[in-house]
Formats: structure tokens, C-alpha cells, sequence
């Protein structure tokens, strides 16, 4: 029953003040473990498991990392700066074609010159895995907003516990928590966020294993 001493205005204070911490929780998970995040850590962790050396884990890993992170995502930003889309995430799904696009391309690139340059074979499956889940969620995009962010901590996960351990399957915990912070922030559905992951796994997962 509604308080009937608070007015409309109180009564959206009061109820905007109890979604705050939850929507700050969900904001903090977004960012820190966007994609651009994840994929700028994950090639340098397999790169270390491929070579064991810190000097070429880090050199392929960087590489893997700015083909498919770093030069990516300063074109979004770059992008959301001019007004193209709406926000480094771009929530508008007609808005993410575009990035989509570019993504591919320089992720295309990058995993040329990984072959050319006789790159560790887990680098090349590495890539593409990253590059398969991104063509099915681009193609998927088309019609529908699949969470970028569940693909990505879900093949993530998956990859680390093949790559590593299967004790890192206890990821799936913070790939959970990651998928709700995209559903209480508004940007995607409980559909969309499972269906994200399910691809980031099975697309990841088809291409790693075409490699290895």
C-alpha cells in the first residue's frame, strides 16, 4: 500500500534512492568488465600460457589486444564524441553496425598479420574465437540486440578454463553478475543477455576449436 503522506514527487524520490545502490553496482560491473576491458586482458594472459616468456607473451598479447580492443574502441569513442552513437557502449542497435563493422575489420587484420608473422598457434585460435562470436553477434545485431557484454565474459570464461583451469569455471559467477548489471541498467533483455552468452561460448568455442 502506498504511503499516502508522500506525494508523486516524494514517492519517485524515495523510490529512485532505493534503485540507486543497485544501479551503482550494476554501472561499476558494466565498465570495469566491458568487453573493451576484457579483451584488452585476455590476449596477454593466453599469450603468457602460449609462450611462457615475457617478452613475446607481452608483444603478442599487446598486438591481439590493440587489433581487437584498443584501435576498436578509440573509433567508438572517437565516434560518440561526433555524434554518431549514442555512448561508448552504443545502446541504439541500428547505431552498432557501424562499430560492428570496424571491429571486424581491424580484428581481420590483425589475426592476417598473427598468421603471417607465424604467431603461437593458441594466439591465432585465440583471435579467432574472438572473431567468430563477433561475426555471429554483429550478423545477429542486424535484427537484434544480443549483448556484446555477455558474449564476451562468457567466451572469456570459457577460454580461461580451457587455456588455464577448469577451476576458472567459477567465473561464470561474475559472467552472471555482469549479464544482470546489463538487464537492471535497461540496456538489454534477459533474452538478449543469454542468448549473448550462449554465442560467446558455442561461435567462440567453434572457432577455437577449428584452430586447435
Amino acid at each position: 500500500m502506498a504511503d499516502i503522506d508522500a506525494g508523486p514527487g516524494e514517492s519517485a524520490g524515495l523510490e529512485g534512492a532505493a534503485r540507486r545502490p543497485g544501479d551503482l553496482v550494476a554501472r561499476v560491473l558494466t565498465e570495469v568488465f566491458s568487453p573493451a576491458v576484457i579483451v584488452l586482458l585476455l590476449p596477454i594472459a593466453v599469450a603468457w600460457r602460449a609462450t611462457h616468456s615475457p617478452g613475446p607473451a607481452l608483444g603478442w598479447g599487446v598486438f591481439v589486444a590493440l587489433t581487437s580492443s584498443v584501435l576498436p574502441m578509440a573509433g567508438i569513442v572517437a565516434g560518440s564524441r561526433l555524434g554518431w552513437w549514442d555512448g561508448h557502449h552504443v545502446r541504439d542497435r541500428e547505431g552498432r553496425l557501424v562499430p560492428f563493422g570496424l571491429l571486424i575489420v581491424l580484428s581481420s587484420l590483425g589475426l592476417v598479420v598473427l598468421v603471417l608473422a607465424g604467431a603461437p598457434r593458441l594466439m591465432v585460435a585465440l583471435d579467432v574465437a574472438m572473431l567468430s562470436a563477433l561475426l555471429v553477434v554483429g550478423l545477429i545485431t542486424v535484427w537484434w540486440k544480443v549483448s556484446v557484454h555477455a558474449a564476451v565474459a562468457a567466451g572469456a570464461t570459457a577460454i580461461l578454463a580451457v587455456v588455464f583451469s577448469v577451476w576458472l569455471l567459477l567465473l561464470w559467477l561474475l559472467t552472471a553478475a555482469v549479464g544482470w548489471s546489463r538487464v537492471r541498467l535497461g540496456d538489454h533483455t534477459p533474452a538478449q543477455v543469454a542468448v549473448g552468452a550462449v554465442i560467446g561460448v558455442a561461435a567462440g568455442a567453434a572457432g577455437y576449436l577449428l584452430v586447435m
